[in-house]
């Protein structure tokens, strides 16, 4: 297994840590492929070993909406600790082939009670949920919506970033429009002038960040 870095597993020893992995079953994704539906039982987590996911949710008004989209060392799914009866609030799609560890409620909480230490785990994968719900609360509340934009495509340069200083970010600008809680004719309207400016180049069914740096001082 490559050595990835878990933020949520930064409260843990090394000998903890290695036990919570161990405890994990390998699963694979294709591109496209779904890890799980809205609406299925909540029975594991997922922490990402390699590729990209996308969170997406049904709008009332039966549209598809994206949430956001998570990369290596990142984790979802938490909330099937809380419930034994939960049920996925968002569907979960690899959008390229995506390598993960599941980690299953029964087991994450057999290893609580022989391993206290694992709740700090617990603990912080759930608190690190709640605080990307409140900061997407908040964006969508008191940032101008061009803001929530350039914010977004900035956090997915992040997740796409080449050595280079650049990234190329393989999502339509429907997808940027979703991730932003907008109109695509209003990313759309953003990415042009981001263009115009030499930041990035909109090319067929992605975006080609030619500069981050100047992409991140944007989006302050």
């Amino acid at each position: 297994m490559p050595r990835i870095e878990f933020p949520a597993l930064r409260e843990l020893d090394d000998v903890d840590r290695e036990r919570l992995l161990a405890a994990g079953e390998p699963r694979r994704f294709r591109r496209r492929e779904v890890v799980f539906h809205e609406g299925d039982p909540g029975d594991c987590l997922h922490l990402i070993l390699s590729g990209r996911v996308a969170v997406r949710v049904t709008t009332p008004l039966g549209d598809t909406a994206t949430l956001s989209l998570l990369a290596a060392g990142d984790v979802f799914g938490e909330l099937a600790l809380l419930d034994p009866d939960a049920r996925r609030t968002a569907t979960v799609v690899a959008i390229e082939p995506t390598r993960t560890l599941a980690l299953r409620r029964p087991v994450l909480f057999a290893m609580r009670e022989r391993h206290p230490e694992i709740e700090r785990f617990l603990s912080t994968t759930l608190a690190g949920y709640v605080r990307r719900l409140s900061a997407m609360v908040l964006e969508a509340l008191y940032l101008p919506v061009e803001q929530r934009v350039i914010h977004r495509l900035a956090d997915l340069a992040g997740l796409y970033a080449d050595q280079a200083g650049g990234a190329e970010i393989h999502l339509t600008q429907d997808d940027i429009a979703s991730l932003a809680g907008t109109t695509r004719a209003t990313a759309n309207r953003v990415l042009r002038t981001l263009e115009q400016r030499g930041v990035l180049v909109l090319a067929r069914g992605r975006i080609i960040v030619r500069d981050r740096r100047r992409l991140e001082t944007a989006a302050r």
